[in-house]
């Protein structure tokens, strides 16, 4: 289950290309909202891809079409490889 306090102005699965996403103290913008694996019926992984225009990094918060309050996970491009993130808060 995820610790992640989350702050939404409209449903996770409605953000897209231009919206903006705050983790913690990064102020983000999607660049993407895309499915990574299809597990049929009603699950699906989800990916938001976005970045930080300041430093031009690279993230993702990943969660699950059916639970997505509870399996919210952020992760940050490091090379060529997602690594892993804890953080707090999500809004957007």
């Amino acid at each position: 289950m995820s610790d992640i306090k989350v702050k939404g102005s409209k449903p996770i699965k409605e953000l897209k290309k231009g919206d903006k996403i705050k983790v913690d103290s990064l102020a983000l913008e999607v660049d993407a909202h895309v499915v990574m694996i299809d597990h049929g019926k009603d699950t699906k992984e989800m990916a938001i891809e976005c970045f930080d225009k300041k430093t031009d990094k690279d993230y993702q918060v990943r969660y699950f079409s059916n639970q997505p309050d509870t399996s919210l996970e952020f992760y940050e491009m490091v090379e060529i490889v997602y690594n892993k993130l804890e953080v707090k808060k999500i809004e957007w």
